[in-house]
């Protein structure tokens, strides 16, 4: 996903000048991101857009979980809800006061005026005690924890960098009940191939609440965390050849529909976008057209994003396809096509930089009969991008879209209104932002390597009551934490 930076300053809507950056990737490769390597020949993409049959039999459906569907009631406590655009920013907490109320794992309270409850995950013990070897939270759409809605435990998974001191991938458990924090252990033994993996791009299922889906080369994996079995789900040499890869891959909820980029091997160069079916067993290509970023399936697995150059001006544009239909609308970059986004059911939530309201966030229904965003949040200045990343990673196909709402977070070095906290907003156009947490980092201290590496690329679990990412604490490591999110005081549920 390429990054796309705010503009500073505004005078007016039609002297408007952006500068539009292209070129950090939040796509690391199995070994940490693409090596550069000299342009080699391609090997031949298919040239057919149409669904193909691939040459091994379908797999069989997984055994159905419950869906999702949350408590009636949220309970965490703290919180408050403003207005993005009367608020007043609040300063970053120092390190010396972050100090005094983080424990060493486990539960705590975010200090006043935020009020709600936090859990650390990780800390120096699991370095080694000496190295920081906690690898940043993956990105606001690739969930890093488990569907626990008919468990009391929730399973959480983290990369614990190896080379650093940790063990790998690596399982937590948290207790809803008690609060008990555990440490499951390393996923995988010190001579599997995926004990040194970056685990960019691994996410639990929607609904198999012991399922984590991995990619391995060419192919789609799903691993049981607890039994330590693989399953293959698609290889996509079958279909497409020796010479191929897949990445940035996502799935639809009901884990039937699959969607990701077809790369080279030989270059790495990104060659168009693969869904596959598991209900029929088919693949479905499509050529990239123009400079490419990624592509993804929506929550139902109908709807299908690619992000790519389409018309030769400005940045990233939107291809917005219907599976079912075949039928095709572009979303110009212009008129609001998502970067930094995230799907829901036939919708999305994106930032939208060519608005002249400061940070813009939008959702789009691509069911209507014409594409038009409606802004969701939206603060007024410029100052810092917050927020950067959102999640609708609990988005939901019995709520209206009205009646449900996205989390993110953000950090940076200037004082800003949200732009160091977590925040969650309602898709209804209403602006009401429930303030949930500080982010706690610190770009000016060292821990979690560069700045976009610190950046709280947070995601939300399925219900949306529980927040995770990524903080340096503004000292030498970075630890992952959760918080309760207070959704109730949102949606009065």
């Amino acid at each position: 996903m390429i990054e796309r930076n705010r503009f500073t300053a505004v005078t007016t809507r039609l002297l408007l000048v952006f500068a539009i950056t292209v070129g950090l990737q939040a796509c690391g490769g199995g070994s940490g991101g693409a090596p550069s390597k000299p342009a080699q020949p391609e090997p031949a993409p298919p040239s057919s857009t149409t669904p193909t049959a691939p040459a091994p039999a379908p797999a069989p459906a997984p055994a159905p979980a419950p869906a999702p569907t949350p408590s009636t009631s949220s309970n965490a406590p703290g919180g408050f809800i403003e207005s993005p655009v009367l608020a007043n920013p609040r300063p970053r907490l120092a390190q010396a006061d972050i100090a005094g109320f983080l424990p060493e794992r486990g539960p705590f309270t975010f200090p006043a005026p935020y009020g709600t409850t936090g859990v650390r995950i990780t800390n120096a013990s699991d370095c080694g005690g000496e190295f920081d070897c906690v690898a940043p939270v993956g990105y606001a759409y690739w969930r890093n924890i488990n569907n626990h809605v008919h468990d009391d435990t929730m399973l959480i998974f983290l990369r614990l960098d190896p080379s650093r001191g940790g063990e790998g991938p690596t399982l937590f458990s948290y207790n809803k009940t008690t609060d008990a924090l555990s440490k499951v252990g390393p996923l995988f033994g010190a001579d599997s191939k995926f004990r040194n993996a970056t685990a960019e791009g691994w996410y639990f299922s929607a609904q198999m609440p012991n399922t984590l889906y991995i990619r391995d080369g060419a192919q789609l994996v799903r691993y049981d965390v607890i039994t330590k079995t693989l399953e293959p789900v698609f290889d996509a040499t079958t279909e497409f050849g020796a010479g191929h890869e897949i990445w940035q891959v996502h799935s639809s909820n009901d884990d039937r529909v699959h969607s990701a980029t077809l790369r080279s091997t030989s270059s790495y160069k990104e060659l168009g976008c693969v869904v596959y079916n598991e209900n029929t067993g088919a693949f479905t290509y499509f050529e990239r057209q123009g400079s490419y970023d990624e592509c993804q399936v929506d929550k139902s697995g109908r709807w299908l994003v690619i992000k790519e150059q389409v018309d030769g001006n400005n940045g990233m544009d939107n291809r917005i396809i219907d599976l079912h239909t075949g039928a095709e609308r572009i979303l110009l970059d212009e008129d609001g096509a998502g970067g930094h986004s995230d799907m829901g059911y036939g919708s999305m939530v994106a930032a939208d930089d060519w608005d002249d309201r400061g940070t813009v966030w939008k959702v789009w229904d691509y069911a209507a009969s014409a594409l038009a965003g409606t802004a969701v949040y939206f603060n007024g200045h410029y100052d810092g991008m917050a927020p950067a990343h959102v999640s609708f990673a609990n988005a939901r196909s019995d709520v209206p879209l009205s009646e449900q709402y996205a989390c993110g977070g953000s950090a940076s070095s200037q004082t800003a209104v949200h732009t160091n906290e977590i925040v969650c907003f309602m898709l209804n156009g209403s602006n009401e932002t429930l303030v949930v947490a500080p982010t706690m980092t610190d770009h000016g201290a060292s821990g979690g390597g560069d700045n976009y590496s610190r950046m709280p690329k947070g995601n939300l679990d399925v219900t949306g009551r529980y927040y995770i990412w990524t903080s340096n604490m503004g000292g030498s490591r970075i630890d992952a934490f959760i918080v309760k999110v207070p959704s109730a005081q949102l949606t009065g549920r």
